[in-house]
């Protein structure tokens, strides 16, 4: 593994939902593009182990940075869409994605199209020098 300073991870919160809400959605993400990612790719990302002073590993955390914005739901769809032009890796999750069992979470999706749904965040994988221009205005999440 070769640390990569070319590329970075990016979150975007949903600024209207609770704190408890955008930490489960983010891990959400976090493991699904971690899933959809090829051996190059996760090459890229950086995975590293950690060794404390009594020789335990902490293993497979990013070396790269993980940066978390906020935005509100137009927002984060226009991300999306510019993610989507760039050929950046990202994964997303809607509020239908929550609540009930995912049996009905599928069918809650299902019936709204892309535009109607209401985005909890969006998770992406890039070159930063693709990423920035579509994030720059964004603040960060506090």
């Amino acid at each position: 593994m070769v640390h990569n300073d070319k590329y970075k991870f990016v979150a975007v919160m949903n600024e209207k939902i609770e704190t408890g809400r955008a930490l489960n959605a983010i891990a959400h993400m976090a493991l699904g593009l971690v899933n959809m990612a090829d051996d190059e790719l996760k090459e890229k990302m950086s995975f590293i182990d950690f060794t404390d002073k009594d020789n335990e590993v902490h293993k497979s955390i990013s070396g790269l940075s993980l940066i978390v914005l906020k935005g509100r739901n137009g927002e984060i769809k226009k991300v999306r869409n510019s993610f989507k032009e760039e050929n950046i890796l990202f994964v997303d999750f809607l509020e239908t994605m929550t609540g009930d069992t995912y049996a009905e979470q599928l069918i809650k999706t299902k019936e709204l199209g892309t535009d109607e749904h209401n985005y909890f965040g969006l998770l992406g994988f890039g070159e930063i020098d693709k990423i920035n221009p579509i994030t720059k205005k964004l603040s960060l999440y506090r």
